[in-house]
This record gives C-alpha cells, structure tokens and sequence, in this order.
C-alpha cells in the first residue's frame, strides 16, 4: 500500500480535504483528489494521471481498482496473471470447473458452461486456516512423491539403458545365426557343386580318351582294309569280321554321346528360403512397454479418427468392390479391385500411381516376394504380378474356389478358401493339401471360408459365422474365435503384437482377440456407421486399420492411438 497517502486532514497548506491523494502528483508537491488505485504500481491516481497511466505501453495491462477499495480491509488485491495467458489478468471463476480464469479462457474454453462470475461481483471471504493447513500438507505430500518419481525416472533411464544393450545383443545374434545358416547352406552348396563338378568331369576326360582309343581303331582298319585283297579268303572272313566289330563299337560310341549331348551344371534357387527372408519386415519387433502395460499384457486398440479415401479411376468400368487388401514390405499398398478387374498400386499417401488390368475378376490377393503378388483370380487361376516401376503379369497357376474371398503365402505355400475348406498349393500349382475335416471326419469351420491372414505360426479364417478358425502348420485346429456380436465374418487382419481384427458382414462391426484367443471387445461397434465389410488390412507403417466394402468407391480408414 502506498503509506502517507491516506489524508483526512488538510495539509501542505492547501484547503482541500482529500481521503486519497495522487501519489505521481505528491511527488512533484501537488495535491490532486486520487480517484484509481494500481495495485502492481501501489499508487492512487488523480484523473489525469489515470488517463496517462492507460496510454503507457508498460501500463497498458494493468489493472485499476476504485480508490475506495482500501476501506474494504487493510488488504489489497494484487493482480494474478493466468498460467494460460500471462499478459491477462485472472478476472473471472467458473464453478462447473471450480476454477479461476481469465476472461480470454472463459471466452474459449468456458463458453458452455453456466456458473460463471466475475471475481469482483463474488461475495468472498478469507480462506480459513485450517484449508491452509490442508493444502500446505497435500503439498508436501506432493513434494515428496515427485521426489520418488524423479528416483524412479532416473532408475529406469538407467535400466532402459541395459535393456537396450540387452536387445542389442539379442539382435546381433540373430544376425549371427542367419549368417552362420546361411553359410552353411552356402558351404553345403558349394560342396554339392564340386562333387558334381568332379564326377562330370572325370566322366568327360573318360569319353575323351575312349574316343582317341576308337579313332586309333578306326584308323587302324581304314589301313587294314587297303590291303584287304591281298590276303587269303578265311583270314578276309576274320579280318571282315574284327573290323566289323570295331566299327560297330565305334558307332555305339558316337551315338551314345550324340544322344547324351554336352554337359551343364546348374544351379536352381530355393525360392522359398530367399522369398521368407525378404518378405520378412523384421528380425523381431522392438517395443516400449509401461509397467502397467507389462501387467495386463494386452494393448486394447482404439479408434482416434476416421476418415474416407476414394480410390476410383477415370478409367473404371463402374463402381469399385475392393475384395481384397495386401501391402509390400516397403509400405505400398496393393488393392484388388474385383468390378474393374483390376489391381491399383497406392503410394504411402493413398495417391493411386499404377494399375494392372487382369481381364477377369480378382477375389483376394497376398505377397508373395519383396516385389510381388498372387491374385486369386474368379475363373479358377492364381496370377503372378510383378510389382516394380510398374505392374506386370508374370506366370499364373490353376486352383480351386476361385469365386470364393481368400489367399494368403503361408511358409512358402499358397492357402486359398475354397467355400467348404482350404487347399495348400505349392508356386508352381501342385495341391499339397485340403483341410476341410478334423481327425474325426467333423466339418472344421461352420461356414463358407473367407478371407484369411497369416499370424507367426498360425493361419486364421473367417468362416462367414460368428467368428474364425485358427489352423497350425500341421493344418490342426489351434483354437477357434468367436464373438455372437460377429455375424457373417469374412474380412481379418493381425497387427504388429499378434492382436487379430475379425470384421462381420451383416453386423457390420469389428472385433479384437489377443494372440492367446482371449475376447478383446470392439474395435468398432454396429452403430459406427461402418457398412458390411469385405476385408480387413493392418497397416503397420501407419497405425491404421484399412477396411473395404462393396460397391463403394472409398476404402476407410481408422487411425489407432499409439
């Protein structure tokens, strides 16, 4: 407070009675009736002075109270800047939130609710001591657990740090074992390859040297019959019949080889081993966990936004009806486009940059290696695309179910729904297998088989009902999802931690399971707006969830919090 201002008695010789005098004005020995006071200058101004002490940029936010606040109580108001906004001062309380603000975060934040007052027109009294007392121990309670966290924090920098040395070696060591398998197979190669080398050859060096003996022979009995005439008829007839054999030998000889043809090693990839290691999209995934998260074990997905991506070309036949989704290793996004008979190559923004036309219908599609797909295709055929600077056909293959949902490359098989069950095909179209029935003749899946996705060890089908089958290696039952929320499941996907998306189509809804079967809930509920889904795709690059319906020119995306 401004001490010596207070006047109640007339004084400097002056006539004037005031009870509040300018304190800038006293200062020059002038005495003008104070008419403001400035608690952040603890000055009362005349009217002159208030009026300038407006225009002063360093004034300008400062807020003035009426000289008469003084006789409220020896207690002045001092202003209080917002925490949200420090060049306002904080005037008003909303009692929805039981806070003070300033009037610019009651203008933005506060606007809806309906308990808010200036400060001034409250009818406030002092805090009682022992809400002090109260506070004063939550703070020091408070104190204190920010002390242990920071102990905490610090701990676990120190254990991320060996965690991260750990992970490392675990990392180098998985290295180590390819490489050292690898070598082996290299050094198993090579020696296949010497020994064959070797054999051939010594085999050739044999026709060699058989065949200089044959041409000696040969010359031998050309000189043996110029002399022919000259000797008697039974040595002609022993002669005759030598030199017969000689050239009939030497004759055998020649057409052997002639039939055998030149030698070649070669050497035929195992497309299998080099497709697994390029399709792969990592050694192991690395991941942060909180310790809650290490006690419940699961992440539970949620949905953060939704949005609509139209993937329609100029030259479409009609309408799109994405059948099916797959994605490369470095991200692009391959959609199967089933009414324009096609397939469309997205870039990481979803632009379309290529398309392949097929000339029939595509009903699923996966990756098959770093740079290609296989198309189920309607008509019964699977076919091969080479996925480059551009998209092209490569070889094609005849199977089952065509007209049904479902492919996936599965330890460098092909699994493909065929409506009652699943055939395994090798690249080259060889049925392997069908699984259809369980060791005791029972039907395995309850219905039509759909789309399908591959998960570790484990293939997982929608089969059109309440839910999906898990198969093994083995082609044995694992275990079965199912949900009665899920009606007529065909579109299913697998994100990074193993958690598995079923999508149904008359629900229309979305539900998760965690890698050990257990019910995860919903990801997306019936009465999202989401339209009989057809497939379902993670995509791990974005954190989102592609999902496809029929007859629809956009495909949707659901962005997942992290």
């Amino acid at each position: 407070m401004a001490a010596g201002r207070l006047s109640t008695s007339i004084r400097d010789g002056s006539d004037a009675d005031f009870d509040y005098t300018c304190t800038p004005c006293g200062e020059d020995h002038i005495r003008e009736e104070a008419v403001k006071y400035c608690p952040e200058c603890e000055e009362y101004l005349c009217t002159k002075c208030t009026n300038q002490h407006g225009r002063r940029k360093a004034f300008i936010s400062h807020k003035l109270l009426d000289k008469d606040v003084t006789k409220r109580g020896s207690m002045i108001t001092i202003a209080t800047k917002c925490r949200y906004h420090p060049n306002r001062d904080i005037e008003m309380y909303c009692g929805t939130h039981d806070m003070v603000y300033c009037t610019k975060c009651i203008a933005k934040e506060h606007r809806s609710c309906n308990d808010v007052s200036e400060i001034e027109d409250m009818h406030t009294s002092l805090v009682h001591q022992k809400e002090v007392q109260h506070l004063e121990m939550k703070t020091r309670n408070i104190q204190e657990r920010l002390i242990t966290i920071d102990k905490k924090t610090q701990k676990n920098m120190d254990s991320l740090e060996e965690q991260r040395v750990d992970i490392l070696a675990k990392i180098e060591e998985v290295e180590r074992n390819l490489i050292e398998h690898i070598r082996k197979l290299k050094h198993e190669a090579i020696t296949t390859l010497n020994k064959d080398y070797t054999s051939e050859k010594e085999d050739l060096k044999y026709t060699i040297n058989k065949t200089a003996e044959t041409k000696k022979e040969i010359e031998t009995v050309s000189s043996q019959l110029q002399t022919f005439t000259s000797i008697e008829a039974g040595q002609q007839f022993v002669q005759m019949k030598l030199i017969q054999q000689t050239v009939n030998d030497a004759v055998k000889l020649v057409e052997e080889r002639e039939a055998t043809g030149s030698k070649a090693l070669c050497f035929t990839e195992n497309t299998d081993l080099k497709t697994t290691i390029l399709t792969a999209t990592s050694l192991g995934r690395v991941n942060t966990v909180t310790e809650n998260e290490r006690q419940t074990a699961q992440r539970i997905y949620k949905v953060k936004s939704k949005k609509e991506i139209n993937i329609r070309m100029q030259n479409d036949r009609g309408r799109c009806y994405i059948s099916d989704v797959c994605q490369l290793q470095d991200g692009t996004i391959i959609l199967a486009d089933c009414d324009n008979r096609k397939i469309k190559k997205l870039d990481m923004n979803y632009s379309i940059k290529d398309h392949c036309d097929l000339g029939g219908s595509p009903m699923g599609i996966c990756c098959t290696g770093q740079n290609e797909v296989a198309v189920k295709m309607f008509n019964n055929k699977v076919q091969f695309i080479s996925v480059g600077s551009s998209l092209s056909k490569l070889r094609e293959i005849s199977v089952e179910g065509g007209g049904c949902y479902g492919i996936v490359y599965f330890a460098g098989e092909l699994w493909i729904s065929t409506e009652s069950g699943v055939n395994v095909y090798s690249t080259f179209g060889s049925l392997l297998k069908t699984i259809s029935q369980d060791v005791n003749g029972q039907n395995i899946f309850q219905s039509i088989t759909q789309h399908m996705a591959v998960s570790g060890e484990t293939v997982i089908v929608a089969d059109n009902s309440d839910g999906a089958v898990c198969l093994g290696k083995d082609c044995t039952v694992q275990r079965e999802l199912r949900d009665i929320r899920l009606d007529s499941t065909k579109g299913v996907c697998v994100s990074c931690d193993g958690t598995v998306f079923l999508s149904g189509f008359s629900s229309p809804n979305i539900v998760m399971f965690a890698k050990n079967g257990n019910n995860l809930g919903e990801f997306v509920a019936k009465d999202a707006g989401l339209k009989s889904s057809i497939a379902l795709h993670y995509d791990s690059k974005m954190n989102r969830l592609i999902v496809t319906c029929p007859v629809s020119d956009k495909v949707i995306m659901f962005d997942i919090y992290d």
